[in-house]
Protein backbone atom coordinates (compact mmCIF):
# COMPACT_ATOMS: atom_id res chain seq x y z
CA UNK A 1 0.00 0.00 0.00
CA UNK A 2 2.70 2.75 0.82
CA UNK A 3 4.43 1.50 -2.41
CA UNK A 4 1.38 2.28 -4.39
CA UNK A 5 0.66 5.83 -2.53
CA UNK A 6 4.44 6.83 -2.85
CA UNK A 7 3.76 6.01 -6.99
CA UNK A 8 0.96 7.94 -6.82
CA UNK A 9 2.60 10.77 -5.06
CA UNK A 10 5.50 10.46 -8.26
CA UNK A 11 2.59 10.20 -11.17
CA UNK A 12 1.12 13.38 -10.16
CA UNK A 13 4.35 15.30 -9.52
CA UNK A 14 5.33 13.81 -12.81
CA UNK A 15 2.08 14.87 -14.82
CA UNK A 16 2.26 18.75 -13.15
CA UNK A 17 5.92 18.77 -14.11
CA UNK A 18 5.39 17.75 -17.47
CA UNK A 19 2.75 20.26 -17.58
CA UNK A 20 4.68 23.25 -15.95
CA UNK A 21 7.59 22.56 -18.97
CA UNK A 22 4.98 22.74 -21.35
CA UNK A 23 2.90 25.85 -20.47
CA UNK A 24 4.97 28.51 -22.05
CA UNK A 25 4.93 26.23 -24.84
CA UNK A 26 1.16 26.11 -25.35
CA UNK A 27 0.69 29.84 -24.41
CA UNK A 28 3.13 31.17 -27.14
CA UNK A 29 1.45 28.85 -29.67
CA UNK A 30 -2.30 29.51 -28.97
CA UNK A 31 -1.10 33.43 -29.23
CA UNK A 32 0.52 33.15 -32.57
CA UNK A 33 -2.61 30.75 -34.00
CA UNK A 34 -5.15 33.56 -32.13
CA UNK A 35 -3.49 36.36 -34.10
CA UNK A 36 -2.73 34.66 -37.22
CA UNK A 37 -6.96 33.61 -37.11
CA UNK A 38 -8.13 36.99 -35.96
CA UNK A 39 -5.61 39.10 -38.59
CA UNK A 40 -5.60 36.71 -41.64
CA UNK A 41 -9.02 36.76 -43.35
CA UNK A 42 -10.72 33.63 -44.65
CA UNK A 43 -13.08 34.46 -47.59
CA UNK A 44 -10.00 33.72 -50.17
CA UNK A 45 -9.82 30.15 -48.91
CA UNK A 46 -12.69 29.11 -49.74
CA UNK A 47 -12.30 30.78 -53.27
CA UNK A 48 -9.07 29.52 -53.68
CA UNK A 49 -9.59 25.25 -53.04
CA UNK A 50 -11.46 24.30 -55.94
CA UNK A 51 -11.06 20.58 -57.50
CA UNK A 52 -7.47 18.69 -56.54
CA UNK A 53 -4.57 20.87 -58.50
CA UNK A 54 -1.12 21.97 -57.28
CA UNK A 55 -2.23 25.71 -56.59
CA UNK A 56 -5.21 24.76 -54.14
CA UNK A 57 -3.06 21.74 -52.56
CA UNK A 58 -0.64 24.46 -51.94
CA UNK A 59 -3.18 26.92 -50.54
CA UNK A 60 -4.76 24.46 -48.64
CA UNK A 61 -1.33 23.61 -46.86
CA UNK A 62 -0.59 26.81 -46.38
CA UNK A 63 -4.26 28.18 -44.56
CA UNK A 64 -3.92 24.33 -42.62
CA UNK A 65 -0.45 26.08 -41.13
CA UNK A 66 -1.75 28.82 -39.81
CA UNK A 67 -4.95 27.62 -38.59
CA UNK A 68 -5.90 25.98 -35.19
CA UNK A 69 -4.04 22.52 -34.13
CA UNK A 70 -7.61 21.92 -32.11
CA UNK A 71 -8.82 18.47 -34.05
CA UNK A 72 -12.28 19.31 -33.42
CA UNK A 73 -12.02 22.30 -35.01
CA UNK A 74 -10.15 21.76 -37.94
CA UNK A 75 -12.69 18.90 -38.71
CA UNK A 76 -15.56 21.83 -38.67
CA UNK A 77 -13.47 24.49 -40.38
CA UNK A 78 -12.80 21.64 -42.85
CA UNK A 79 -16.40 20.74 -43.21
CA UNK A 80 -16.95 24.62 -43.96
CA UNK A 81 -14.39 24.53 -46.70
CA UNK A 82 -15.66 21.56 -47.94
CA UNK A 83 -19.51 21.94 -47.99
CA UNK A 84 -19.14 25.53 -49.81
CA UNK A 85 -16.76 23.98 -52.99
CA UNK A 86 -13.66 23.24 -51.87
CA UNK A 87 -12.33 20.12 -53.73
CA UNK A 88 -12.07 16.81 -51.51
CA UNK A 89 -8.53 16.96 -52.24
CA UNK A 90 -7.83 20.14 -51.15
CA UNK A 91 -10.39 19.50 -47.54
CA UNK A 92 -8.39 16.49 -46.74
CA UNK A 93 -4.77 18.60 -47.31
CA UNK A 94 -6.28 21.75 -44.94
CA UNK A 95 -7.32 19.16 -42.35
CA UNK A 96 -4.14 17.55 -42.29
CA UNK A 97 -2.04 20.50 -42.05
CA UNK A 98 -3.85 22.20 -39.53
CA UNK A 99 -3.73 18.96 -37.23
CA UNK A 100 0.22 18.32 -38.26
CA UNK A 101 2.32 21.88 -39.40
CA UNK A 102 0.43 23.92 -36.57
CA UNK A 103 3.27 26.18 -34.93
CA UNK A 104 2.40 25.54 -31.43
CA UNK A 105 2.51 21.96 -32.19
CA UNK A 106 6.19 22.08 -32.96
CA UNK A 107 6.91 24.10 -29.82
CA UNK A 108 5.20 21.41 -27.66
CA UNK A 109 7.18 18.43 -29.14
CA UNK A 110 10.58 20.51 -29.01
CA UNK A 111 9.84 20.96 -25.39
CA UNK A 112 9.76 17.08 -24.73
CA UNK A 113 11.35 15.36 -27.75
CA UNK A 114 14.39 16.37 -29.71
CA UNK A 115 14.75 18.07 -32.78
CA UNK A 116 14.33 15.26 -35.38
CA UNK A 117 10.94 14.34 -33.99
CA UNK A 118 10.26 18.23 -35.20
CA UNK A 119 11.74 17.91 -38.88
CA UNK A 120 9.70 14.45 -38.87
CA UNK A 121 6.19 16.45 -37.29
CA UNK A 122 6.68 18.75 -40.51
CA UNK A 123 7.91 16.56 -42.84
CA UNK A 124 5.69 14.11 -42.37
CA UNK A 125 2.97 16.45 -42.22
CA UNK A 126 4.00 17.29 -46.04
CA UNK A 127 4.59 13.57 -46.74
CA UNK A 128 0.72 13.11 -45.30
CA UNK A 129 -0.42 15.40 -47.64
CA UNK A 130 1.04 14.19 -50.83
CA UNK A 131 0.47 10.41 -50.01
CA UNK A 132 -2.35 11.51 -49.14
CA UNK A 133 -3.12 13.01 -52.66
CA UNK A 134 -1.96 9.90 -54.39
CA UNK A 135 -4.18 7.74 -52.62
CA UNK A 136 -7.67 9.77 -54.11
CA UNK A 137 -6.63 10.05 -56.79
CA UNK A 138 -6.02 6.25 -57.39
CA UNK A 139 -9.28 5.05 -55.00
CA UNK A 140 -11.57 7.90 -54.79
CA UNK A 141 -15.03 5.78 -55.57
CA UNK A 142 -17.49 7.79 -58.26
CA UNK A 143 -20.12 9.64 -56.91
CA UNK A 144 -18.98 9.69 -53.06
CA UNK A 145 -17.77 13.12 -53.12
CA UNK A 146 -21.03 14.41 -54.29
CA UNK A 147 -23.22 12.61 -51.69
CA UNK A 148 -20.55 14.11 -49.00
CA UNK A 149 -20.61 17.16 -49.86
CA UNK A 150 -24.74 17.09 -49.67
CA UNK A 151 -24.69 15.81 -46.60
CA UNK A 152 -21.90 18.77 -45.32
CA UNK A 153 -24.04 21.36 -46.48
CA UNK A 154 -27.44 20.10 -44.35
CA UNK A 155 -24.86 20.44 -41.15
CA UNK A 156 -23.15 23.58 -42.50
CA UNK A 157 -26.69 25.03 -42.73
CA UNK A 158 -27.27 25.27 -39.09
CA UNK A 159 -24.27 27.60 -38.52
CA UNK A 160 -22.83 30.79 -39.99
CA UNK A 161 -19.48 33.03 -40.05
CA UNK A 162 -19.97 37.00 -40.01
CA UNK A 163 -18.96 39.10 -42.54
CA UNK A 164 -15.00 39.73 -43.67
CA UNK A 165 -12.92 41.12 -40.86
CA UNK A 166 -11.57 44.25 -41.82
CA UNK A 167 -8.16 45.09 -43.04
CA UNK A 168 -5.83 43.70 -40.73
CA UNK A 169 -3.58 46.71 -40.52
CA UNK A 170 -6.55 48.66 -39.27
CA UNK A 171 -7.31 45.65 -37.02
CA UNK A 172 -4.02 45.18 -35.57
CA UNK A 173 -3.82 48.44 -33.70
CA UNK A 174 -7.68 48.70 -32.51
CA UNK A 175 -8.78 47.39 -29.34
CA UNK A 176 -11.59 45.88 -30.65
CA UNK A 177 -8.57 43.38 -33.02
CA UNK A 178 -7.17 42.34 -29.42
CA UNK A 179 -10.35 41.61 -27.82
CA UNK A 180 -10.86 39.24 -30.52
CA UNK A 181 -7.42 37.74 -30.09
CA UNK A 182 -7.85 37.65 -26.37
CA UNK A 183 -11.12 35.53 -27.51
CA UNK A 184 -9.54 32.92 -29.51
CA UNK A 185 -6.81 32.31 -27.09
CA UNK A 186 -9.62 31.61 -24.56
CA UNK A 187 -11.35 29.44 -26.86
CA UNK A 188 -8.38 27.92 -27.82
CA UNK A 189 -7.44 26.81 -24.16
CA UNK A 190 -11.47 25.81 -23.95
CA UNK A 191 -11.43 23.67 -27.04
CA UNK A 192 -8.05 21.05 -25.13
CA UNK A 193 -8.31 21.61 -21.89
CA UNK A 194 -9.86 18.13 -21.44
CA UNK A 195 -7.84 16.65 -23.72
CA UNK A 196 -4.38 18.34 -22.13
CA UNK A 197 -5.32 17.11 -18.95
CA UNK A 198 -6.28 13.82 -19.74
CA UNK A 199 -3.07 13.12 -21.58
CA UNK A 200 -0.55 14.75 -19.20
CA UNK A 201 -2.29 12.74 -16.40
CA UNK A 202 -2.10 9.38 -18.69
CA UNK A 203 1.43 10.30 -19.22
CA UNK A 204 2.43 10.71 -15.38
CA UNK A 205 0.72 7.47 -15.20
CA UNK A 206 1.99 5.38 -17.60
CA UNK A 207 5.76 6.65 -16.65
CA UNK A 208 5.32 5.50 -13.19
CA UNK A 209 3.71 2.29 -12.92
CA UNK A 210 3.83 0.75 -16.02
CA UNK A 211 7.07 -1.03 -16.68
CA UNK A 212 9.86 -1.48 -19.40
CA UNK A 213 8.92 -4.91 -20.45
CA UNK A 214 5.09 -4.43 -21.18
CA UNK A 215 5.83 -1.51 -23.64
CA UNK A 216 8.45 -4.29 -25.66
CA UNK A 217 5.82 -6.52 -25.30
CA UNK A 218 3.11 -4.00 -26.37
CA UNK A 219 5.64 -2.66 -29.30
CA UNK A 220 7.85 -5.23 -30.63
CA UNK A 221 11.01 -4.59 -30.75
CA UNK A 222 11.23 -1.57 -28.57
CA UNK A 223 14.55 -1.08 -26.59
CA UNK A 224 16.42 -2.71 -29.53
CA UNK A 225 19.16 -0.21 -30.89
CA UNK A 226 18.71 -1.60 -34.32
CA UNK A 227 14.74 -3.47 -34.90
CA UNK A 228 14.33 -4.95 -37.90
CA UNK A 229 11.67 -3.83 -40.75
CA UNK A 230 9.05 -6.00 -39.51
CA UNK A 231 9.56 -4.86 -35.78
CA UNK A 232 9.03 -1.23 -37.42
CA UNK A 233 6.29 -1.49 -39.46
CA UNK A 234 4.63 -3.36 -36.31
CA UNK A 235 4.92 -0.47 -33.95
CA UNK A 236 3.74 1.69 -36.74
CA UNK A 237 0.83 -0.14 -36.63
CA UNK A 238 0.47 -0.23 -32.82
CA UNK A 239 0.42 3.37 -32.72
CA UNK A 240 -2.97 4.27 -34.60
CA UNK A 241 -4.20 1.17 -33.03
CA UNK A 242 -3.62 2.39 -29.18
CA UNK A 243 -4.18 5.78 -30.12
CA UNK A 244 -7.90 4.59 -32.33
CA UNK A 245 -9.77 4.27 -28.65
CA UNK A 246 -8.61 7.13 -26.54
CA UNK A 247 -9.80 10.74 -26.09
CA UNK A 248 -6.33 12.27 -26.21
CA UNK A 249 -5.91 15.06 -29.18
CA UNK A 250 -2.41 15.95 -31.00
CA UNK A 251 -1.37 18.36 -28.01
CA UNK A 252 -2.38 15.86 -25.35
CA UNK A 253 -0.54 13.04 -27.15
CA UNK A 254 3.12 14.58 -26.82
CA UNK A 255 3.82 13.91 -23.27
CA UNK A 256 2.62 10.41 -23.62
CA UNK A 257 4.76 10.09 -26.80
CA UNK A 258 8.02 11.14 -25.12
CA UNK A 259 7.15 8.24 -22.50
CA UNK A 260 6.96 5.90 -25.00
CA UNK A 261 10.16 7.00 -26.54
CA UNK A 262 11.81 6.92 -23.06
CA UNK A 263 10.98 3.18 -23.27
CA UNK A 264 12.53 2.52 -26.26
CA UNK A 265 10.04 2.50 -29.19
CA UNK A 266 11.51 3.62 -32.01
CA UNK A 267 11.11 6.68 -34.20
CA UNK A 268 8.35 5.16 -36.59
CA UNK A 269 6.39 4.05 -34.03
CA UNK A 270 6.26 7.31 -32.00
CA UNK A 271 5.78 9.31 -35.30
CA UNK A 272 2.78 7.03 -35.78
CA UNK A 273 1.55 6.95 -32.58
CA UNK A 274 1.71 11.61 -33.11
CA UNK A 275 0.11 11.27 -36.58
CA UNK A 276 -2.85 9.37 -35.50
CA UNK A 277 -4.76 11.90 -34.13
CA UNK A 278 -7.26 11.96 -36.93
CA UNK A 279 -7.81 8.25 -36.67
CA UNK A 280 -9.12 8.11 -33.29
CA UNK A 281 -12.65 7.61 -32.36
CA UNK A 282 -14.46 10.81 -31.75
CA UNK A 283 -13.02 11.98 -34.69
CA UNK A 284 -14.50 9.25 -36.93
CA UNK A 285 -17.82 9.68 -35.16
CA UNK A 286 -17.84 13.32 -36.40
CA UNK A 287 -16.60 12.63 -39.68
CA UNK A 288 -19.52 10.29 -40.09
CA UNK A 289 -22.59 12.54 -38.50
CA UNK A 290 -20.41 15.51 -41.22
CA UNK A 291 -20.34 13.21 -44.29
CA UNK A 292 -21.75 9.86 -43.55
CA UNK A 293 -20.19 6.99 -42.80
CA UNK A 294 -19.18 5.68 -45.98
CA UNK A 295 -16.72 8.84 -46.55
CA UNK A 296 -16.29 8.27 -43.04
CA UNK A 297 -14.68 5.30 -43.06
CA UNK A 298 -13.09 5.94 -46.66
CA UNK A 299 -11.13 8.74 -45.24
CA UNK A 300 -9.84 6.84 -41.85
CA UNK A 301 -8.87 3.95 -44.27
CA UNK A 302 -6.83 6.83 -46.28
CA UNK A 303 -5.24 8.23 -43.28
CA UNK A 304 -4.34 5.51 -41.71
CA UNK A 305 -2.63 3.94 -44.96
CA UNK A 306 -0.72 7.28 -45.23
CA UNK A 307 0.34 7.64 -41.28
CA UNK A 308 2.16 4.56 -41.55
CA UNK A 309 3.57 5.33 -44.47
CA UNK A 310 5.07 8.32 -43.63
CA UNK A 311 6.46 7.12 -40.26
CA UNK A 312 8.20 4.19 -42.35
CA UNK A 313 9.77 6.61 -45.22
CA UNK A 314 10.48 9.12 -42.03
CA UNK A 315 12.49 6.27 -40.02
CA UNK A 316 14.57 4.83 -42.83
CA UNK A 317 15.50 8.14 -44.20
CA UNK A 318 16.64 9.38 -40.91
CA UNK A 319 18.43 6.02 -40.69
CA UNK A 320 19.90 6.26 -43.90
CA UNK A 321 21.48 9.95 -43.25
CA UNK A 322 22.42 8.59 -39.58
CA UNK A 323 20.02 10.94 -38.53
CA UNK A 324 17.74 8.89 -35.73
CA UNK A 325 17.27 10.33 -32.11
CA UNK A 326 19.45 8.08 -29.96
CA UNK A 327 17.09 6.36 -26.93
CA UNK A 328 20.69 6.50 -25.01
CA UNK A 329 20.51 10.24 -24.55
CA UNK A 330 16.69 10.20 -23.36
CA UNK A 331 16.38 11.01 -19.87
CA UNK A 332 13.26 9.53 -18.18
CA UNK A 333 10.74 11.51 -17.23
CA UNK A 334 9.96 10.37 -13.52
CA UNK A 335 14.12 11.48 -13.31
CA UNK A 336 13.43 14.80 -14.99
CA UNK A 337 13.96 18.03 -12.46
CA UNK A 338 10.87 19.83 -13.25
CA UNK A 339 10.44 22.97 -11.31
CA UNK A 340 13.35 25.30 -10.59
CA UNK A 341 14.77 28.60 -11.76
CA UNK A 342 15.33 28.85 -15.43
CA UNK A 343 14.20 30.33 -18.68
CA UNK A 344 11.05 28.24 -17.95
CA UNK A 345 9.71 29.53 -14.94
CA UNK A 346 9.68 33.25 -16.67
CA UNK A 347 8.34 32.26 -19.87
CA UNK A 348 5.32 30.66 -17.66
CA UNK A 349 4.86 33.51 -15.24
CA UNK A 350 4.90 35.58 -18.90
CA UNK A 351 2.05 33.55 -19.90
CA UNK A 352 0.41 33.38 -17.39
CA UNK A 353 -0.22 37.22 -17.10
CA UNK A 354 -0.96 37.13 -20.04
CA UNK A 355 -3.63 34.37 -20.02
CA UNK A 356 -5.05 35.71 -16.93
CA UNK A 357 -5.29 39.28 -18.37
CA UNK A 358 -6.97 37.64 -21.74
CA UNK A 359 -9.46 35.72 -19.51
CA UNK A 360 -10.58 38.46 -17.58
CA UNK A 361 -11.31 40.36 -20.58
CA UNK A 362 -13.32 37.55 -22.48
CA UNK A 363 -15.13 37.13 -19.00
CA UNK A 364 -16.08 41.38 -19.07
CA UNK A 365 -16.88 41.20 -22.61
CA UNK A 366 -18.92 37.63 -23.84
CA UNK A 367 -18.74 35.73 -20.12
CA UNK A 368 -16.79 32.70 -19.49
CA UNK A 369 -17.45 29.98 -22.10
CA UNK A 370 -19.64 26.94 -20.93
CA UNK A 371 -19.04 23.24 -20.63
CA UNK A 372 -19.67 21.42 -23.84
CA UNK A 373 -21.73 18.62 -22.60
CA UNK A 374 -23.19 18.38 -26.06
CA UNK A 375 -22.29 15.01 -26.96
CA UNK A 376 -21.57 11.66 -25.66
CA UNK A 377 -17.75 12.03 -26.40
CA UNK A 378 -17.54 15.24 -24.54
CA UNK A 379 -19.17 14.23 -21.74
CA UNK A 380 -17.11 11.05 -21.33
CA UNK A 381 -13.87 13.14 -21.55
CA UNK A 382 -15.17 15.80 -18.86
CA UNK A 383 -16.12 12.96 -16.60
CA UNK A 384 -11.79 11.80 -17.33
CA UNK A 385 -10.48 14.92 -16.60
CA UNK A 386 -12.76 15.18 -13.42
CA UNK A 387 -11.55 11.86 -12.35
CA UNK A 388 -7.74 13.03 -13.61
CA UNK A 389 -8.07 16.27 -11.29
CA UNK A 390 -9.10 14.53 -8.11
CA UNK A 391 -6.33 11.93 -9.08
CA UNK A 392 -3.30 15.31 -9.58
CA UNK A 393 -5.06 16.67 -6.47
CA UNK A 394 -4.60 13.98 -4.11
CA UNK A 395 -1.70 12.22 -5.25
CA UNK A 396 0.50 15.70 -4.91
CA UNK A 397 -0.73 16.60 -1.32
CA UNK A 398 0.41 12.59 -0.15
CA UNK A 399 3.29 13.08 1.96
CA UNK A 400 6.24 11.83 0.76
Amino acid sequence: METFLDNWHQAAITTLGLFWMAFWAFGLGYLISSMIQVFVTRERMRKSMGEAGAKSVGLATFFGFISSSCSFAALATTRALFAKGAGLVPSLAFLLASTNLVIELGIVIAVFLSWQFVVGEYLGGLLLILLMWLLVRLTLPKGLVDKARERARQAEDSGGEGGEPPDWQKLIRSRRGWRRVANKYVMEWHMVWKDVTVGFTVAGIIAVFVPQSFFQSLFVGAGQPDPAFWEVLLQCLVGPVAAFFTFIGSMGNIPLAAVLFDNGVAFAGIMAFIFSDLVVLPVLRIQAQYYGWKMALYILGIFLVILVCSALLLHYGFSFFDLLPSHDSAKKMTEREFFKVDYTLFLNLLFAVVGIFFLIWRWRDKGLPGLKTDSLSERVLLVLATVAITWLAIGALLPV
